[in-house]
């Protein structure tokens, strides 16, 4: 048996990687990228064995390399991996749970390898239910790398192809920087508005509505917290106008929310999607996905006659995963620890942010949160370039945290749920001591 290649150094791997990737798979820290060989928990490690807080990586939701979930992959991959035209009872005992955390109304399940391939598939089954084909979605949102959803993602198709003419763009629920601010007294009402005079607009033109898409918390947009009630009446307005709401859970479900399992549940206990997509988070880094709907909805793609095969989508080693993260939540209760834990944070930024004029808010729930970087109280200008320092400043730190928000301004953190009070207080500490630093 021929023996392990060497380890390459940092410099040699960096090498290799522009020689042999695209230059458009960026990296983290650009200017000095980090070279990490291994992870536990909500920590990372680099090939010199230093240790970094993990403040970002919510793909390693129950913490990274959790032996339960890497025990049931392995035991799994030990005596069968397939496709899903076989019987096996994995698939149907992870589909079992994840139904007993929705509402029951979402009871049909398919399962895939990946957020993009979730939000495709919901694209298909509104488009096929309600015979219509355009799509409402809101500003600076991002659903996907497929053709299908970076049509969808102002985010990306601002920089590339434009607008289609089938795609409407509602402002982003934005109580800090948006049409309708904190002081607003209704801001729920006053954007759901706005959702039914694109609707309307849309129609004007000829134009049929399938779908409205949103992250349940907009996360690219600048981890946005909606008002609380925008999401019921948005929906009413797609419904009427022959549309269905798209829940997209792939970065904010499982829990993160800490007060709900899943996080278009803070709109209230009625409110319930049409189609919720879930990824990421589902397996724990493993590549997992699935898309949750009504009877309805799924019937009448099941009318078509065309069968919905995906080759890895729903295998007993990925649906084993996934059963795993469930009972890593259920078993460590994750969920109340991530209400516990933000909660703090919350707390202690809050402090930071009456200190430091820099701050000019901080939103978020659960273990989703952002502070976002101001230049000026008055005119709210997002502080870009100090937001960049930050993320260096706190990498030195052996911090990793990054930034979201259309002027990369917000820093967020959306850490592994086994993040815990000592993080917080560490993290908080050395973020204070950096904005202190640089005031004088």
């Amino acid at each position: 048996m021929a023996a392990d290649p060497a380890p390459h150094g940092k410099a040699a791997t960096l090498a290799r990687r522009r020689r042999l990737l695209s230059s458009s798979c960026r990296l983290f820290f650009p200017e000095d990228p980090i070279k990490i060989v291994r992870g536990q928990g909500q920590y990372m490690y680099d090939e010199q064995g230093a240790e970094y807080i993990d403040c970002i990586n919510n793909v390693a939701h129950v913490g990274h390399c959790h032996p339960l979930v890497v025990q049931a992959a392995h035991e799994q991959n030990q005596v069968l991996n397939t496709n899903s035209r076989y019987l096996h009872d994995n698939i149907l005992d992870f589909a079992q749970k994840l139904s007993e955390t929705l509402p029951e109304e979402l009871c049909v399940f398919y399962f895939l390898n990946s957020g993009s391939e979730a939000n495709d598939l919901a694209l298909r089954l509104a488009r096929q239910y309600t015979g219509h084909w355009d799509v409402v979605v809101l500003d600076h949102a991002y659903h996907g790398h497929l053709s299908s959803l970076i049509d969808i993602s102002p985010y990306k198709f601002r920089d590339l192809d434009g607008q289609k003419e089938w795609v409407h763009v509602a402002p982003l629920p934005d109580t800090y920087r948006g049409l309708y601010r904190e002081d607003h007294p209704n801001p729920a009402e006053a954007y759901a508005s706005e959702v039914k005079r694109v609707v309307s607009s849309a129609q004007e033109q000829g134009r049929q509505i399938a779908a409205f898409f949103a992250e349940s918390l907009p996360s690219v947009g600048g981890q946005i917290v909606p008002p609380a009630g925008y999401f019921p009446e948005v929906a009413e307005h797609i419904r009427k106008a022959g549309g269905v709401f798209v829940a997209d859970e792939i970065q904010v479900g499982f829990g993160r929310v800490g007060k709900h399992f899943w996080a278009f549940q803070l709109q209230g206990e009625d409110f319930v999607p049409d189609i919720v997509t879930m990824g990421k988070s589902i397996g724990n880094g493993h590549p997992v996905a699935c898309v949750a709907t009504t009877q309805a909805v799924a019937r009448a793609f099941e009318a078509t006659g065309v069968e919905y095969f995906n080759t890895f989508g729903g295998n007993p080693v990925s649906c084993a995963v996934g059963l795993a993260v469930l009972d890593v939540l259920e078993k460590e209760q994750l969920q109340a620890h991530a209400a516990c834990v933000g909660s703090f944070l919350m707390e202690l930024l809050q402090q930071q942010k009456a200190k430091h004029p820099i701050i000019g808010d901080i939103r978020g729930v659960g273990l989703f949160i952002g502070v976002d970087l101001i230049k000026d109280e008055a005119t709210r200008m997002p502080a870009t370039e100090e937001a960049d320092y930050l993320v260096s400043r706190m990498k030195e730190n052996y911090i990793l945290l990054s930034t979201d928000g259309p002027g990369r301004n917000v820093l967020k953190f959306k850490p592994p749920m086994c993040f815990s009070l000592d993080n917080v207080q560490h993290v908080v500490a050395k973020l204070d001591a950096i904005l202190t630093g640089k005031k004088k």
